[in-house]
């Protein structure tokens, strides 16, 4: 049968103008039910899918935990697997009073009765931003909003059951039993429960909600429709072909829930907002680019041919031409020219804006996802199991519950911090270590009998250093997860969320010191305790430490910056994307042999939706922890040393355009479903960033008046320059003379007494012939004077700027707040009167009269 010029519903899906057969047209052919997704009898839904191996060992735990789960109102049906005869599925349905007892403790709220609203339609302070629905792209999806209250079996009557199949929907389905496995025991014993300790002893395998069918389809989707919410999501958001669309984040949320759709959410946001930070951050390189050849410092190192510069290391290096490091002091000038300063002072600005306008932008979506009043109440199974025998009352629900004491709270956490502090020092170990390489290879490139190599051996020793140092902070990385997971774990967090944002913490404070250490030790320390030539500082008496290049230590971070931040994401993206890949490739080429004596399936079309999501790979262990934590270390490389590196936003937005679609393919197509989770912000994640965007204000501070060699220039042009008695102040005439300024003489024979002739190097020290010889002189002053005031006037400058713009944007829209408050009022009344209403129904049905009265 054909259905030209009609809608076809399955599952709430609308199929319009399609040729596939409704169930409305042919009973029991739902394609739904066919493809796996209820059990053998075709009606009780597939809720969550559990499975084992039959050669397991756990038996008599397994079949307590699946007594116990029928006791609590769930139904059970076992199927063997098609690919692998040893391994059995267990599919798990929730009835309807099941799900209305667990929905009424779990406080879910659900549609209200008879006021179904299109209230939600705000109308957003931005035109089409990037995280605006497409309705026109998605014509499947249709308003549904409507007033919620949380769900009560005595107030039934109240709330819009039209189809009790369809009222709770699959993901708020899933999340109800995902309760029930975590409160269930399989043993006699306060600590013997949960779904995860059964999966922890390998009594099941795996654990996890089905998807909805397959995410391809052999028909287009504008003439036939969507077969189900996961083809909706891969064809018009995981396709790499619509990278430049919006984002279809009430989908997103529907399928995967609120807590996914919030990072999708954050992440469009971001990657909206890198474009203005990517576009000065461009501008501000072509000005270097475009200014490079002009430069009177560039020109003046070009041309200093006759200048004899000191030896760059021991024994094996010669002294050498200033005129050889012309081309690195035109790349230096490619980072450090006179745009440095204001976009530092623009990425201060910028991030103060991105996380002002995300608390608007969160505060709508929480509202559109009716997540207003939502608080996370349930605690975590471990801490109850814990600490079940000393309970107080809950201040909010007068109710007992368990209490974790004070005194064993602050010794765990004693625990913890020491780790973390263990972990810290471990990465400074691993940071001098790389330092240490720095001197000995310094000295070996210096005596290089290759030419290339010892003509650029600085450029050598900084570019080798920089790659071991990314190989030990991947292999510390792998480290720090397990220490940092043991740590949570000790502290016995009392809600899942706690145990999130602790998680968080340490991940973020491990990794944090562990990719910016070198980085910091570059920016603030490299070169600044080398000493002088006659009096070098060395390290154990052996190796003498780094000095900068005449042209500057900013080079040297740029290149840290670039390759640690080029190869860590090509790393991400290949782990986050390539390795599913190539599990989920294994799976399938064992699936077409005979796996372990199952049947040989050689069309997977054939394979029911549990095998089919058995053999995709699970999502991360420690939910979206991984995810935020490589966007977030993203986002201190994108504003902490900007000052250095302008093409870093530039870089993070073309990154976060191939994210967000990794992402979706890896979520619909190459990962199991994810349990849906409930969440009404980013989590700890924000005050993360805030930290962040206050360092970074410090920190690029000091690599202007410190690292890059603006201060020394600005005070030479206003105070030593040729420009100083006149009235114009142009940059090429005013640093006139500025290399030999900052050039002092050192006497060779003072350590030679075969060499008679002058040398130059890098200070502001008194020539051998005056009085006090290589004492600082006035400049020296002048300018660790300036530097300081520099770094005074813009903190104080940029933090001011970034405290007024926060206080002019409001966290919430005055319309959003007016539309809240409205309906808070709306609300009550409409209850009050359908509870009257239905009172006076009952008195006329009974006969007698009633004198409740709504509370």
């Amino acid at each position: 049968m054909r259905l030209s010029h009609t809608k076809c519903q399955i599952d709430g899906l609308l199929y319009p103008n399609s040729e596939v057969k409704c169930c409305c047209c042919l009973q029991g052919k739902n394609p739904a039910r066919s493809s796996g997704l209820f059990f053998r009898e075709g009606k009780k839904r597939i809720d969550y899918i559990l499975v084992y191996k039959k050669s397991s060992p756990q038996v008599e735990k397994r079949c307590t935990f699946e007594k116990n789960l029928r006791a609590e109102g769930l139904m059970l049906e076992k199927e063997p697997s098609l690919t692998n005869n040893d391994i059995m599925f267990v599919k798990v349905h929730a009835p309807w009073d099941t799900l209305c007892k667990y929905a009424e403790q779990m406080n879910i709220r659900m549609p209200f009765s008879r006021f179904h609203l299109r209230c939600r339609q705000i109308k957003s302070w931005l035109p089409r931003n990037p995280m605006k629905l497409d309705k026109e792209a998605l014509p499947d999806l249709e308003e549904t909003d409507c007033y919620t209250a949380p769900f009560s079996r005595a107030r039934m009557h109240h709330f819009t059951i039209n189809n009790r199949e369809t009222f709770f929907s699959n993901s708020t389905r899933s999340r109800i039993v995902h309760h029930v496995l975590q409160r269930t025991k399989y043993e006699d014993g306060k600590l013997k429960m949960g779904i995860n300790r059964l999966l922890g002893n390998n009594t099941y395998e795996a654990a996890f909600p089905p998807h909805e069918g397959g995410y391809k389809s052999r028909h287009p989707i504008k003439t036939h429709g969507a077969q189900n919410h996961r083809h909706l999501l891969y064809e018009r958001w995981a396709r790499w072909g619509i990278w430049y669309k919006y984002q279809p984040l009430d989908l997103i949320r529907r399928y995967f829930g609120e807590k996914i759709g919030l990072y999708f959410a954050w992440l469009g946001w971001y990657t909206g907002m890198l474009i203005p930070a990517a576009l000065v951050g461009v501008f501000v390189f072509l000005y270097g680019l475009f200014t490079m050849d002009s430069s009177q410092v560039s020109k003046e190192i070009c041309e200093a041919t006759t200048t004899i510069m000191c030896p760059m290391c021991e024994d094996t290096c010669k002294p050498w031409r200033l005129s050889d490091s012309c081309v690195y002091a035109k790349v230096t000038h490619l980072f450090d020219n006179g745009g440095t300063v204001f976009f530092a002072i623009f990425m201060a600005i910028w991030a103060t804006v991105f996380l002002e306008f995300w608390k608007r932008r969160r505060a709508e979506l929480t509202y559109d996802w009716d997540l207003i009043d939502w608080e996370e109440e349930e605690l975590r199974p471990q801490f109850e199991a814990k600490y079940s025998r000393v309970e107080r009352v809950n201040p909010i629900s007068g109710k007992p519950e368990p209490f974790q004491p004070f005194s064993d709270k602050l010794s765990r956490l004693m625990v913890s911090v020491s780790g973390i502090f263990f972990m810290i020092s471990l990465v400074l170990t691993a940071v001098f270590a790389v330092v240490v390489f720095r001197l000995i290879a310094m000295e070996k490139f210096a005596s290089l009998n290759w030419y290339f190599v010892k003509k650029n051996w600085q450029f050598a020793t900084s570019g080798t250093g920089v790659c071991i140092n990314f190989m030990i902070i991947m292999s510390l990385n792998v480290v720090y997860e397990k220490v940092a997971y043991l740590l949570t774990n000790l502290e016995h967090p009392r809600t899942e969320s706690e145990w999130e944002n602790s998680f968080a913490l340490k991940m973020f404070l491990f990794q944090f010191v562990n990719l910016n250490s070198s980085t910091f030790y570059i920016a603030f320390f490299l070169g600044r305790f080398a000493g002088r030539p006659g009096k070098y500082n060395k390290l154990f008496n052996r190796w003498r430490l780094e000095e900068c290049h005449p042209s500057g230590c900013l080079i040297d971070l740029c290149l840290q910056m670039g390759v640690i931040m080029f190869f860590k994401q090509i790393w991400n993206n290949f782990m986050e994307l390539g390795y599913p890949l190539l599990q989920n490739w294994w799976s399938r080429r064992k699936m077409k042999k005979v796996g372990g004596g199952g049947q040989n399936v050689e069309n997977k079309a054939q394979l029911p939706q549990w095998d089919k999501d058995w053999n995709l790979q699970p999502m991360n262990a420690h939910g979206l922890v991984d995810e935020y934590l490589e966007m977030v270390l993203q986002f201190g490389f994108t504003t902490i040393f900007v000052a250095a590196f302008p093409l870093a936003p530039l870089l993070a937005l073309l990154n976060n355009i191939i994210e967000i679609r990794l992402d979706a393919y890896k979520f619909v197509t190459q990962w199991r479903r994810p349990m849906p989770a409930r969440a009404t912000d980013i989590g700890i994640w924000h005050g993360i960033l805030e930290g962040i965007g206050v360092l970074a204000v410090i920190t690029n501070a000091f690599v202007i008046a410190i690292t890059s060699d603006y201060i020394p220039r600005f005070v030479y042009a206003f105070k030593y320059g040729p420009c100083v008695d006149k009235g114009h102040h142009h940059e090429d005439e005013c640093l006139r003379g500025y290399m030999n300024s900052s050039l002092s003489v050192f006497e060779m024979k003072d350590v030679n007494s075969s060499q008679t002739r002058y040398c130059r190097y890098r200070d502001y020290r008194a020539p051998p012939w005056s009085p006090v010889p290589y004492e600082f002189t006035l400049q020296f002053w002048h300018v660790l004077a300036a530097r300081l005031a520099f770094i005074i006037v813009f903190e104080h400058l940029v933090f001011g700027i970034k405290s007024f713009i926060a206080y002019l944007i409001p966290d919430m829209p005055k319309d959003l707040c007016d539309r809240m408050r409205r309906e808070k009022y709306l609300m009550q009344e409409m209850m009050y009167e359908a509870e009257l209403e239905h009172l006076q129904k009952e008195r006329k049905k009974n006969g007698r009269r009633y004198h409740h009265e709504w509370p």
